[in-house]
């Protein structure tokens, strides 16, 4: 049997949030950080990690998405500040965090795990952790140059991004290889449009 690995997720459909962000991204990558950036292309918001799924899961989870899409109407989400997990005195994963549409993102959260369950999709990895939505931007392996990232967290701690509207939900594939995972879409349900 084969098995994907995947994650369900928004991507940022703002260009000018998307810039802003990929700015600060390069901006953090010339501090001499020890970790690993998201690469531009890859920028995304998980909604839930999946882990490896069966191909025959795969036709249930498009119906999740498909359920989900049928519900939930096209709203924006503020990107705004910049912190880190578990926190910014001691970061391992810097991230651009969620101010509004917070409720929309958990709704959907909710709705999908209630899914997984209700369908006994028993292959999808189950989440321990409380869902909180944010733009991962980096995992660091170390604390090198700590001090000019702390500069940089207390620069970034109200700064305004942007927002970005949601109209879709994408299942994605990671592939891991020695340079980084590669992001692939396997399947995409747009939110329905109010009439």
């Amino acid at each position: 049997m084969s098995f994907i690995r995947s994650f369900i997720a928004i991507e940022i459909e703002n260009e000018e949030t998307l810039k802003k962000i990929i700015k600060l991204k390069h901006d953090l990558e010339n501090l001499g950080l020890d970790g690993k950036f998201v690469e531009d292309e890859n920028i995304h918001l998980t909604i839930r990690f999946l882990g490896e799924v069966a191909i025959s899961t795969i036709e249930q989870i498009k119906e999740v998405l498909n359920y989900v899409a049928s519900v939930v109407k096209p709203f924006e989400i503020r990107m705004a500040g910049l912190g880190a997990f578990p926190n910014t005195h001691r970061p391992r994963v810097i991230w651009v965090g969620v101010t509004s549409g917070f409720e929309k993102l958990a709704g959907i959260r909710r709705i999908i795990d209630s899914e997984i369950v209700k369908r006994g999709l028993k292959d999808v990895q189950r989440d321990q952790h409380e869902f909180s939505p944010h733009i991962t931007i980096a995992r660091l392996k170390s604390y090198k140059n700590l001090e000019r990232l702390k500069q940089q967290f207390l620069e970034y701690e109200n700064y305004e991004f942007g927002v970005t509207e949601v109209t879709q939900i994408k299942l994605k594939k990671s592939t891991l290889t020695p340079s980084g995972p590669i992001y692939s879409d396997i399947y995409v349900a747009r939110l329905q449009k109010p009439i």
